[in-house]
């Protein structure tokens, strides 16, 4: 809501003050089809060219997180510390039935309560693979640590591709229009025997591609890349508190202070409070 918002601001106020200001839209309602035919068809090739059909796909699904905001919410983050919780108490008390559930996460029950995380599967295999390999002894926890950092490090590269692949399109779009309006020059030059009123037109819309590339550029495409960069940012956070959990188990704290380190290496604004934390781990207890 917050993004349409901001969207219809830049074209009131841009637009808008032009207006006021004395500004006829002909000029620009004229020009706009060809110089947008020529800017966006550029850049949308260029695009095309520097990524690969599943990086292009990648990013016009991520699109939608422009409006949308991060996938994980405050309570994706208490349900998270409830499932380790859960995972880790089993895997002290009863290995055995700890394996279960991390073979075949699909059909645990302890998993199913949680179908939200269920449906990451980074996740889920994230917390699988890290006790599973505890099960099979690879419990030094400074290497354990070391691994999932790089594990969350290629996530994060994975999940940030949309942004820098928009940016480096906002980064050209003022190159474009450039040359958008370059190519309105070269047409008006071949008109250079007609009247003033005529020239002035011509030049006005070879202008509006210098135009459209810097509106674009900073307006548009610029500060999407930036949002979807502090998204994927946001949303690494989720994987972290897997990693703090899972290695405080590796030095033998206390399941309870396993969990509060989670809960404490949470960002403030998604962070649950000790007394909902507490109150959603008795309720899953009496379950």
């Amino acid at each position: 809501m917050v993004g349409i918002i901001g969207i219809i601001c830049i074209f009131v106020m841009v637009f808008g003050g032009y207006l006021m200001a004395g500004g006829k839209m002909a000029i620009i309602l004229k020009a706009l089809p060809f110089e947008m035919t020529m800017i966006g068809g550029a850049a949308i090739g260029a695009f095309l060219v520097s990524n690969s059909l599943a990086e292009v796909k990648h990013t016009l699904k991520d699109i939608g997180k422009v409006f949308k905001g991060p996938r994980w919410k405050p309570e994706d983050y208490r349900d998270l510390l409830c499932l380790l919780f859960e995972l880790v108490r089993l895997g002290r008390q009863n290995p055995v039935a700890l394996e279960e559930h991390i073979e075949a996460p699909d059909s645990s029950d302890i998993f199913g309560n949680y179908p939200r995380i269920l449906a990451d599967r980074e996740a889920i295999a994230m917390i699988s693979d890290t006790l599973r390999a505890i099960s099979m002894n690879y419990d030094d926890p400074h290497q354990v640590e070391e691994v999932l950092e790089a594990r969350i490090e290629e996530n994060l590269h994975h999940s940030l591709h949309s942004s820098h692949a928009l940016q480096s399109m906002a980064d050209a779009l003022p190159a474009l229009g450039i040359v958008a309006a370059v190519l309105g020059v070269i047409k008006t030059m071949g008109s250079i025997d007609q009247p003033p009123e005529v020239l002035g037109k011509l030049i006005g819309g070879a202008l509006v591609g210098t135009f459209l590339g810097v509106f674009l550029a900073y307006g548009i495409v610029g500060p999407f890349a930036i949002r979807l960069k502090a998204i994927g940012e946001q949303d690494g956070h989720f994987y972290a508190l897997i990693q703090e959990v899972l290695v405080a188990n590796l030095h033998n704290h206390a399941t309870n202070i396993c969990i509060e380190v989670g809960r404490q290496s949470t960002p403030t604004h998604m962070r649950p409070s000790y007394a909902e934390l507490e109150e959603a781990l008795k309720a899953r207890k009496a379950a």
